[in-house]
C-alpha cells in the first residue's frame, strides 16, 4: 500500500510567503531573502509528509506567485512585452509578467477551474512561435529534495492542459488554437523528463485537469498524440497523470486509461464519484489507481469509515499492490495547519482537518488497507463524525423551513428593468453616464492599527466607532471633491467581504490561521458554514446611513451576495449547496430591506464569485445557474422600483453565461473588463440585449498602470449604444496604494465629463 499528496499549501502557516513577496515588491529585503523563505517553505512541507509516512511526495508544487506561471516560465513562453532577451528569466520579469508596472501590463488573471484560486493565462503566438527550456525549477526543486534526504515526485502542468488553460497572444488571430503548438511544446517536456530521470526521479506526475471537462474529439486525441510522443522518453521512469474537481467523462476516461507511457492514472474520487462506476467497469491490468478519497477543496474530517469502504472496492478491482491512497487534489486549496487554531470552539475543531491533518489522514487509511489501523484514529474519527450529525448548533428548524418553501416562485420583482430605471432615475436624478466605484478604499496602517487595538480590547467601542467615522468622512469628502455622483463609504469597518458578514450570520465559524491562496501574495481566510445560516441582527445600517448622513448624494448600501458567500466559504457537506445558499440569501434580504427603510436608495449585491461556482460539465450547469441565479432575486425581490439594486462580477469568463447574468434581474450590472482584454465589450456588441444599466471596468486597479482619460473615453465610447453606461473601476480600490486612489479616480470622472461631451456634440449635430 502507497500514499500520495497531489499538491501542498505554498503560502506557509503563518502566511510567511506573502509578508516576504510584499516585503522584496516594496524594496525591503533581496532576491536573496525571497529565496531562503521559499526554501525553508519548500524543506519544512517535504520534512512534514515525510514524517507523517507518505510515500509519494509531490515537489515543484510551490511557486512564489503562481504554478501556470511556472510553467510559462519553463517553456520561455514570455510576451515580448516584458523585454526578455532570453537566458535566465529573474524575477523582475517573473512579477512584471504577474503584476504589470506603470507602463507594462500583466497578464490576464482568470478562475483556476471552478475554484477561487486565479492563475496567469499564458499569452502563446501564432504558429512561428518558439518555446525554449528556459527555467529548471522542476529538476531543481527535486534535487534540492533528495538533498535533504526526501525522494519527491516531481509534479508537472501537462503538455495538454496547459495550451487548453493558454489563449492567443494580442494581435495574433483569435481562430489561432494554441493546441496547435503541441508539437512544438513536447520537445520541452523530453529535456525536462530527461534530466529529471539523470537527477534520479523514479514517478513524475502530470497534471491534466482538462480531463474533466467537456472536450471535443479533437482536444482528446491531442492527449493520445501527445503521450505517444513523449514515450520513448518516458521509458525507465513512472508517470501518473492526475485529473482533479470532477468527474472524468466516459470517452476521456477511456482515451486517458490508454495513455502509452503511463504508469497510473488519479482521480478525484470525492467530486467525481461517478468516476468510481466507469472504475468498476474496466480499469487497465497492471496500472496504478491513485485514488483521491481524502478532500483537497474541503476542510472537513474525512469520513475514515466510508473512505475505507470505498477503497477496499477498489482493491478487488486493480489488487493491493496497485492502489495509492491519494487527496482529492492539491491541499493548496485548503488552510494549512488546524493545529495553529487556538479560539475555535473545540467541538466544531473535532470535525475539521486542514492540508496538515489531511496528510495524517491518507497515511491512516493506508496502514488501515495495509492491516495495521490505529484503532484509537479510527474511533476518534467515528465520535467527531456522530457529534456534527447530532450537534444542536448544527440545526435550526425554523431556517430549514424557510429555505424549503422558497422553491415555489422565482422571486422575481414585479415591473420590468426599464421601467425600474425610469423611476430611480426620477428620484436620484443622475447625470448621463453615472460614476461611482466598486466599494472599499484602501485602509490606511492608522485604521490597520486601531482595528486590531479593538479586536484585542485595547480601545473601547466609542474610541473605534470614532475613528471609523473619520474615514468614512474623509473618504465622503474626497468622493465629493472628485464629482462622483454615486458613492460608497468605503469599507473601512470591514475585515473582508465574506468574512464581515459571515461573523454577524449564525451558523458560522472563524479561524485565526486559516488562509487560503487566492493569487500570489493575495490570501483569504474563508469563513466556515458549519449549520443553518440566520440573521440575528442588522449587520450594515449603521455603518451605512451614517455615511449617507455626511452626503446629499446617493450613498450605496454595500452587501456581499448569497452565492459569493457560499463560494468562498468553506461550506457545509451534510446538505446540498443550494439549501445553504438560500438560506444566506434570506438573510441578505433581510439587510435589504432594512437599508430601504433606513433611506438608502441605491444597494449593491456583489456576487463576484457566482461564476467559480460553475460546475465544469455542461450538463451540470443549468441547475446550479437557476439555484444560484434565483438565490440572487430572493434578496431584493420586495423592494420598491425607486431601490436601484446593482451587482458586480469580476474575473471570470461571461461569454457563456451572460443571459444568467442578466436573468439576475439587477438594475445595474458591474463586470471586469480591462483585464480580459474588453471582452464583455465584444458581447455586448454583439446583440445582448440587456435594458439596465452597465457598467464595464475602466481600468485595471492590480495594475500600477493608469489610462489617461483619453483611453478610458476611448475603450468605453464602444458600449455607448447600451441604455444606460456607467463608469467604474475593474475591482475594489482596497487593493491600491492609498497615495495612487485619487488620481485614478480623478482620471476617470475626467473620463466621463469628457464622454458627456462628446454624447452632447453628437446630439447637437444630429439635430443640426
Amino acid at each position: 500500500m502507497a500514499s500520495h499528496v497531489v499538491g501542498y499549501p505554498r503560502i506557509g502557516p503563518k502566511r510567511e510567503l506573502k509578508f516576504a513577496l510584499e516585503s522584496f515588491w516594496d524594496g525591503k529585503s533581496t532576491a536573496k531573502d525571497l529565496q531562503k523563505v521559499g526554501a525553508d517553505l519548500r524543506s519544512s512541507i517535504w520534512k512534514q509528509m515525510a514524517a507523517a509516512g507518505i510515500e509519494y511526495i509531490p515537489s515543484n508544487t510551490f511557486s512564489y506567485y503562481d504554478q501556470v506561471l511556472d510553467a510559462t516560465e519553463m517553456f520561455g513562453a514570455v510576451p515580448a512585452r516584458y523585454g526578455w532577451d532570453g537566458g535566465e528569466i529573474r524575477f523582475d520579469v517573473y512579477f512584471l509578467m504577474a503584476r504589470g508596472n506603470a507602463s507594462v501590463p500583466a497578464m490576464e488573471m482568470i478562475k483556476w477551474f471552478d475554484t477561487n484560486y486565479r492563475y496567469i493565462v499564458p499569452e502563446l503566438g501564432g504558429p512561428d512561435v518558439n518555446f525554449s527550456y528556459a527555467s529548471r525549477k522542476a529538476v531543481t526543486e527535486y534535487k534540492e529534495a533528495k538533498k535533504l534526504g526526501v525522494d519527491t515526485v516531481p509534479v508537472l502542468i501537462g503538455p495538454v492542459s496547459y495550451l487548453l488553460l493558454s489563449k492567443p497572444a494580442k494581435g495574433v488571430e483569435k481562430t489561432f488554437s494554441p493546441l496547435s503548438l503541441l508539437g512544438k511544446i513536447l520537445p520541452i517536456y523530453r529535456e525536462v523528463v530527461s534530466e529529471l530521470k539523470a537527477a534520479g526521479a523514479s514517478w513524475i506526475q502530470f497534471d491534466e485537469p482538462t480531463l474533466v471537462t467537456d472536450l471535443d474529439s479533437h482536444e482528446l486525441q491531442a492527449f493520445t498524440e501527445a503521450y505517444s510522443e513523449l514515450e520513448l522518453c518516458l521509458s525507465g521512469v513512472n508517470v501518473v497523470v492526475q485529473t482533479y474537481f470532477a468527474d472524468v467523462p466516459a470517452e476521456a476516461y477511456k482515451v486517458l486509461t490508454c495513455l502509452k507511457g503511463v504508469t497510473g492514472f488519479g482521480f478525484d474520487l470525492v467530486r467525481g464519484t461517478k468516476t468510481l462506476d466507469l472504475i468498476e467497469g474496466g480499469f487497465p491490468a497492471g496500472k496504478y489507481l491513485f485514488a483521491g478519497v481524502v478532500d483537497g477543496r474541503n476542510i472537513w474530517a474525512n469520513d475514515l469509515a466510508g473512505s475505507l469502504v470505498t477503497l477496499h472496492a477498489l482493491e478487488s478491482i486493480v489488487g493491493k499492490d496497485k492502489l495509492v491512497v491519494s487527496t482529492s487534489c492539491s491541499l493548496l486549496h485548503t488552510s494549512v495547519d488546524l493545529d495553529n487554531e487556538t479560539e475555535l470552539d473545540e467541538e466544531i475543531k473535532s470535525w475539521l482537518a486542514f492540508a496538515a491533518q489531511k496528510v495524517v489522514e491518507v497515511n491512516a487509511l493506508t496502514k488501515a488497507l495495509a492491516g495495521q489501523k490505529d484503532e484509537a484514529f479510527f474511533s476518534a474519527n467515528a465520535a467527531a463524525q456522530a457529534s456534527r450529525k447530532s450537534s444542536p448548533t448544527v440545526t435550526n428548524e425554523a431556517v430549514q423551513k424557510a429555505a424549503a418553501a422558497l422553491r415555489g416562485s422565482d422571486h422575481r420583482r414585479a415591473t420590468t428593468v426599464s421601467a425600474r430605471l425610469d423611476a430611480q432615475q426620477k428620484k436620484l436624478n443622475l447625470p448621463v453616464i453615472p460614476t461611482t466605484t466598486i466599494g472599499s478604499f484602501p485602509r490606511t496602517i492608522k485604521l490597520r492599527r486601531v482595528s486590531l487595538e479593538y479586536k484585542d480590547k485595547k480601545i473601547s467601542e466609542e474610541e473605534y466607532v470614532e475613528a471609523i467615522q473619520e474615514e468614512i468622512n474623509k473618504v465622503v469628502m474626497l468622493q465629493e471633491e472628485l464629482d462622483i455622483d454615486v458613492l460608497v463609504h468605503g469599507e473601512p469597518e470591514r475585515n473582508d467581504i465574506v468574512e464581515y458578514f459571515g461573523e454577524q450570520l449564525s451558523g458560522f465559524a472563524f479561524t485565526v490561521n486559516g488562509w487560503v491562496q487566492s493569487y500570489g501574495n493575495y490570501c483569504v481566510k474563508p469563513p466556515i458554514i458549519y449549520g443553518d445560516v440566520s440573521r440575528p441582527r442588522p449587520m450594515t445600517i449603521f455603518w451605512s446611513t451614517t455615511a449617507q448622513s455626511m452626503t446629499t448624494r446617493p450613498m450605496k448600501g454595500m452587501l456581499t451576495g448569497p452565492v459569493t458567500i457560499l463560494n468562498r466559504s468553506f461550506v457545509r457537506n451534510d446538505q446540498p449547496r443550494f439549501r445553504t445558499c438560500y438560506q444566506i440569501a434570506l438573510a441578505i434580504k433581510d439587510e435589504v430591506e432594512d437599508l430601504e427603510k433606513a433611506g438608502i436608495n441605491v444597494i449593491q449585491i456583489d456576487e463576484a464569485a457566482l461564476r467559480e461556482g460553475l460546475p465544469l460539465r455542461k450538463s451540470e450547469q443549468s441547475l446550479y445557474l437557476d439555484w444560484a441565479v434565483h438565490s440572487f432575486r430572493i434578496t431584493n425581490c420586495g423592494v420598491r422600483d425607486t431601490t436601484q439594486i446593482h451587482t458586480h462580477i469580476c474575473y471570470s469568463r461571461f461569454r457563456d453565461i451572460i443571459p444568467s447574468f442578466i436573468d439576475m434581474d439587477a438594475d445595474v450590472i458591474t463586470m471586469e473588463n480591462s483585464r480580459s482584454d474588453e471582452k464583455l465589450l465584444s458581447v455586448f456588441r454583439e446583440g445582448v440585449e440587456f435594458g439596465g444599466g452597465i457598467v464595464p471596468g475602466v481600468y485595471e486597479t492590480h495594475s500600477l498602470i493608469i489610462p489617461s482619460a483619453e483611453e478610458i473615453a476611448d475603450r468605453t465610447t464602444k458600449m455607448l449604444a447600451s441604455n444606460v453606461l456607467w463608469l467604474n473601476p475593474d475591482f475594489v480600490l482596497k487593493t491600491r496604494k492609498h497615495t495612487g486612489v485619487k488620481l485614478a479616480l480623478k482620471i476617470f470622472v475626467a473620463a466621463a465629463e469628457l464622454l458627456r461631451t462628446q454624447l452632447a456634440h453628437a446630439k447637437k449635430e444630429k439635430f443640426e
